[in-house]
């Protein structure tokens, strides 16, 4: 690749060469991360062993945590490294549509759509909103946003399912525990050298007042574009200008994404028939739990990953969840999809 890197033809096409200079530049943040790992590794196994030496029992234990971090760190090298698929490493959209059960459920929806706003700050991704579409007395309906950053589409692609909350519901005077279902859906951004053919007469295009919690910052102009694919019912929806041309343009952006991901689906389903055709699609078969009452107790019904601490799991401590999520995909294992939801 440094050859390559250094050919002066290469600008001869700036995109290929970009394209170039950015795995050239992820090739070289994998290999000095995993060397650094190393060092550390060696240089806590060295302390641990001086401790021991001295009878310094408070070395030792920060020696020992400072290898159980390294663990965790080398965990996620490890699951970034399975992440081979063509979109993988792409930016991607994430949409939470909240289920049946009105503002039990539209609360359940903006703590999903907080709970991956926080993973992805975890990461040290990038968030933009796109759209929200706020609920009558609380939470939200459904929401868009886009997550920027290495790997985003890889890392979230399993995040894609029905998620299930139990609790005592704060808007139950009687305190009667709820059951509450939102959706998760994931799609990659796909960049220019990705050809989308999207006839326009298939779509329909809608404009409407972006909502929000008032003040200056709500539109009084019909900016918010929404452009429904009619043949495969796809509905995309953008509301963060207050350009509506812009907003259109992102909403076109956004449609493109869908129908590939529709057609990685498509592969993916097919290279599987016989798994994929064991697998019903529905609330029925959600893909996590999590139980705050009468027990605390986050599970996934893919993988069998459970935490008893529901609270970190809501603020984004996700990758162990997610991790296993991969690995299952990988090997092998049958995944949980779910179609659009009104």
């Amino acid at each position: 690749m440094n050859n390559k890197a250094e050919d002066p033809n290469l600008w001869n096409d700036a995109g290929e060469a970009q394209k170039l200079m950015r795995e050239r530049q992820q090739l070289d943040e994998s290999i000095n991360g995993v060397r650094s790992l190393e060092q550390q590794v060696n240089d806590n196994i060295e302390l641990i062993e001086m401790g021991e030496a001295e009878g310094d029992e408070e070395i030792v234990r920060e020696a020992e945590e400072a290898l159980k971090a390294l663990r965790s760190e080398a965990n996620r090298r490890q699951v970034e490294a399975m992440l081979s698929g063509e979109a993988d490493s792409n930016d991607t959209y994430v949409e939470v549509h909240s289920g049946a059960g009105g503002t039990e459920s539209q609360d359940w929806a903006s703590m999903l759509l907080r709970m991956y706003t926080r993973w992805a700050e975890r990461q040290g991704f990038k968030v933009e909103v796109l759209e929200v579409h706020d609920g009558e007395e609380a939470g939200i309906k459904s929401a868009t946003i886009l997550v920027k950053g290495h790997n985003a589409f890889g890392w979230m692609k399993t995040e894609s399912g029905v998620h299930r909350l139990v609790r005592i519901s704060p808007y139950d005077n009687n305190a009667r525990r709820h059951t509450s279902f939102s959706s998760i859906w994931v799609y990659p951004v796909v960049d220019d050298s990705i050809q989308i053919d999207i006839n326009e007469s298939d779509c329909r295009i809608d404009t409407y007042r972006s909502s929000g919690a008032g003040g200056q910052h709500v539109n009084t102009t019909d900016s918010a574009v929404r452009i429904t694919h009619i043949p495969t019912g796809i509905a995309v929806a953008c509301q963060q200008e207050r350009s509506q041309h812009k907003n259109r343009a992102k909403a076109w952006e956004m449609l493109r994404s869908r129908l590939y991901e529709l057609e990685l689906q498509k592969r993916e389903e097919a290279a599987n028939a016989q798994a994929a055709s064991k697998t019903d699609i529905g609330w029925g078969h959600q893909i996590r739990s999590y139980v705050l009452q009468p027990y605390q107790l986050v599970k996934d019904l893919r993988t069998g990953v459970e935490s008893t601490s529901p609270s970190s799991v809501l603020d984004g401590d996700l990758n162990e969840f997610m991790e296993a999520a991969l690995a299952h995909r990988i090997s092998g294992g049958a995944g949980v999809e779910v179609s659009d939801i009104d």
